[in-house]
């Protein structure tokens, strides 16, 4: 197993020493976000895991190793490519064994984080059910993946352009615990609130470390989704977004883009017709997703050096 993974020197110095880590997806560079601000972004990400006292892993494929954590010019590669893969679960082997250059999305940074025994995520919103499931079928892998992974995926609730209800629906089906950080509702990823009420809150990191140390002590293999709202001053205007996000799945559908390719399409066009704005908030949620994550990170490194 190891000789597919390769830690970048402040990982590698960082399981040495004990310190929190925190891994980052890749997808959200290469397939999320427009250059240069995907790169920008990233990062500030894991600056903002290392003001907060963790340490950062982007993690992606390159080169048939599961990098685990990326240098500057590797990040730049990912941002500027335009045939990097986006690789789940199913794709990982593949993408090793052709040592082709692969961004992972949630689910397979789940999976990644697992094999370099990284238990906590930064991610902007998780997949889910699309809408119009019950005819295509097409619901995410990252929910599959946080039944069986054991990984803290911290986010901004599931991405808005999906059957939110549902996404709820089936991670309870699953067994996954989803908690409010500061909320009671799940957050719509540009926005708060979502009108869907969640069966947890907790108010501070110390105790949502607590719940994830049990969880796991207790032999519950899934994963957690700790849900975070966007900073009030960076949300959206609910009517506004929810109004574009129908439209583009109109196009979507007549254009007939489906599978993996509908997360990427659909959040370009909400970029084009939000005139840049969303792009914005995207940000500014990994970012606050980022400070609140590592802060969960650190404090369950403290409990477990107790």
């Amino acid at each position: 197993m190891r000789q597919y993974i390769q830690f970048s020197e402040e990982v590698e110095l960082a399981k040495q020493k004990g310190k929190a880590i925190v891994a980052l997806e890749s997808t959200i560079i290469s397939h999320g976000m427009p250059y240069p601000q995907n790169v920008e972004m990233a990062k500030n990400v894991e600056q903002i895991v290392r003001d907060n006292g963790g340490v950062p892993a982007t993690i992606a494929i390159m080169n048939g190793e599961i990098k685990i954590g990326l240098n500057d010019e590797e990040l730049e590669t990912l941002a500027q490519e335009s045939d990097v893969a986006k690789v789940s679960r199913r794709d990982i082997a593949e993408i090793i064994a052709t040592k082709k250059i692969g961004a992972t999305t949630v689910a397979s940074t789940m999976i990644c984080a697992q094999l370099a025994d990284i238990k906590f995520f930064v991610t902007g919103g998780i997949g889910g059910v699309h809408k119009g499931a019950e005819q295509t079928m097409d619901i995410s892998a990252d929910l599959d993946e946080l039944s069986k992974t054991k990984v803290t995926v911290i986010c901004a609730g599931a991405k808005s352009i999906l059957d939110l209800d549902k996404t709820l629906e089936y991670l309870e089906t699953k067994g996954v615990p989803v908690v409010g950080y500061q909320t009671d509702e799940l957050p719509a990823f540009f926005t708060r609130e979502s009108g869907l009420k969640l069966n947890t809150r907790m108010d501070d990191v110390e105790t949502i470390a607590q719940l994830a140390e049990v969880h796991w002590d207790l032999g519950l293999d899934s994963g957690i989704v700790v849900a975070n709202p966007v900073p009030e001053e960076n949300q959206l205007d609910p009517e506004f977004i929810n109004d574009i996000i129908d439209k583009a799945v109109k196009i979507a559908e007549q254009n007939g883009i489906h599978g993996k390719d509908t997360t990427p399409f659909l959040l370009s066009e909400i970029v084009d017709q939000t005139n840049g704005q969303s792009l914005e908030t995207n940000i500014k949620l990994v970012e606050h997703n980022a400070k609140i994550g590592t802060q969960i990170a650190v404090a369950f490194t403290n409990l477990e050096n107790e």
